[in-house]
């Protein structure tokens, strides 16, 4: 059984990542702009899907071998934090292009099922949810808390359900306020800045314990 204390720091994990304005969440304030809560709301919930699906591919796929190899979980921790960063700069340097893109809308309002499977390959591509599964999910590892796949399984139904609550508030906000949103640029932008330097911040939580490791091996 994974410890509490590892639980409760990898949901404050997952809410700091969720949170953070990346490609899922702006996707879901897109829609909520153009077609309102709901819209939003199922937006969200067919990201978590594939948020959830990718973190099952990740713990199957590399829960053993981060149990067999911890050199190969060091090199994908290392890897994944310099890739939030290199994530982080890029959502900055292209934040005008990503708001743009939000406020254009050239079609109509799609289907119930048209927007959650939108929605899921969204989530189920997102290259911040694989690092963030692959580089940081193996920190919160209970050595005593069973197989290392069955805790990154856990771990992931904790970011999924967690992304339909975090991403589906921010669906309901802006649909709720969607001229305000959209008659001022400005604030999307600042919406965008502040998840670039989060993704920024992570990488480097993630790569400062590495850093100490190899510096100073116990």
């Amino acid at each position: 059984m994974v410890g509490t204390k590892y639980l409760v720091a990898v949901t404050l994990a997952c809410i700091a990542i969720i949170l953070a304005p990346g490609p899922s969440v702006m996707f879901v304030l897109a829609r909520a702009i153009a077609w309102g809560r709901w819209t939003a709301y199922l937006t969200a919930i067919g990201n978590a899907l594939g948020m959830f699906t990718l973190s099952v591919v990740v713990a199957l796929g590399l829960g053993p071998i981060f149990q067999r190899y911890p050199v190969v979980l060091l090199l994908v921790q290392s890897l994944g934090g310099f890739y939030l960063i290199y994530l982080g700069i890029q959502a900055l340097r292209h934040r005008r292009e990503h708001v743009d893109q939000m406020l254009t809308v050239n079609e109509s309002k799609p289907s119930t099922p048209r927007i959650v499977r939108e929605g899921f390959m969204v989530g189920v591509l997102n290259p911040k949810g694989l690092i963030f599964f692959a580089a940081v999910f193996p920190q919160f590892i209970d050595p005593n808390g069973g197989p290392a796949t069955i805790q990154l399984l856990i771990f992931g139904v904790i970011f999924g359900v967690l992304c339909v609550l975090l991403d589906g508030t921010w669906g309901l906000i802006v649909g709720s306020s969607r001229d305000w949103f959209a008659n001022s640029d400005r604030r999307l932008l600042t919406l965008r800045v502040i998840g670039g330097l989060v993704m920024i911040l992570l990488g480097v939580l993630v790569l400062i314990p590495l850093a100490w490791s190899l510096l100073f091996p116990s």
